[in-house]
């Protein structure tokens, strides 16, 4: 009775945005599926919270018995609620439906199997046919669950690569300065030239690569909500489910194109630093020269 004051957005794990699943709780007070926390740390390589990014000191956080009890009587009440809906009535004969209508993919009463509509049809119970087209829906998701993973190792490498160009960019700097340490104030001002040179390149191609992060972002939000879409649809009763086949089955045929390799991403190190001082050197000449 106390999941009635709760939404299901309230009992959902912040990882697979489904309802808890032997939920534990974690020192910062957030909740995560066991299984869900176990395959975040595998991916991240660290113990931290999903949520808050906490790092968490206990490698078995304890269950949160509370939370799961709350979720059990949540999924019961609405699976009871389910049962009691209108949906499950034909609406042109105000028969209970009980098959499923295989040329027409549409849930139908045994007035409808014997009336002229559904002449030389084929049908099978309901329960076979949500079986049979939730094993099709189940096939189709694997393809874009394989391609959810790429999208986010992907993503993943984007990120490193980020954090390189930063890296990248520090490292350069230092060196630039450790040559123009030996030249006087005229070389400083190479050195000023040069540092304004990879920063403007840095600044370039962090844009262009957080451009990238946020499209792969979005792509992989939009592909996470289309597979909870399918699956939510997957979890329906039979008849709900069937109605909305034709819709869900389109939705689980998305095809995506593999994210663009990181060609040429890294900045261009040896432009900052091949030949530095024999290039300022030769400017130096010809000043003094002058």
């Amino acid at each position: 009775m106390a999941s009635r004051s709760f939404s299901e957005e309230d009992l959902s794990c912040p990882v697979c945005c489904e309802i808890f699943k032997d939920p534990v709780v974690l020192l910062c007070s957030h909740s995560v599926c066991k299984d869900c926390l176990q395959k975040f740390w595998e991916t991240k390589g660290s113990r931290e919270c999903p949520v808050c990014r906490r790092r968490s000191s206990m490698e078995f956080p304890p269950s949160n018995l509370a939370l799961k009890n709350l979720c059990e009587s949540f999924s019961q009440e609405r699976i009871q609620r389910s049962s009691t809906e209108p949906g499950n009535i034909c609406s042109d004969h105000t028969e209970k439906l009980r098959l499923f209508c295989l040329d027409d993919l549409q849930p139908v009463c045994l007035v409808c199997r014997d009336s002229k509509k559904h002449t030389n049809h084929k049908f099978l119970p309901l329960q076979e046919a949500a079986l049979d087209y939730k094993e099709e829906l189940k096939t189709a998701l694997k393809p874009l669950k394989e391609k959810l993973d790429v999208f986010k190792r992907f993503k993943l490498d984007l990120d490193r690569t980020a954090d390189h160009i930063k890296t990248q960019a520090r490292r350069t700097e230092r060196q630039i300065k450790e040559e123009f340490e030996e030249l006087h104030q005229f070389l400083r001002d190479e050195e000023a030239a040069r540092i304004s040179a990879l920063r403007e390149e840095e600044e370039q191609k962090s844009q262009t690569m957080k451009e990238r992060i946020e499209k792969m972002s979005r792509e992989i939000s939009a592909l996470s909500d289309t597979i909870r879409a399918v699956e939510e649809e997957m979890a329906a009763e039979d008849v709900p489910f069937l109605q909305n086949y034709k819709a869900t089955v389109k939705r689980a045929q998305l095809t995506l194109q593999d994210p663009e390799s990181l060609s040429g991403a890294l900045l261009h190190v040896a432009k900052h630093l091949a030949n530095l001082k024999f290039t300022v050197w030769e400017k130096m000449q010809q000043i003094i020269h002058f």
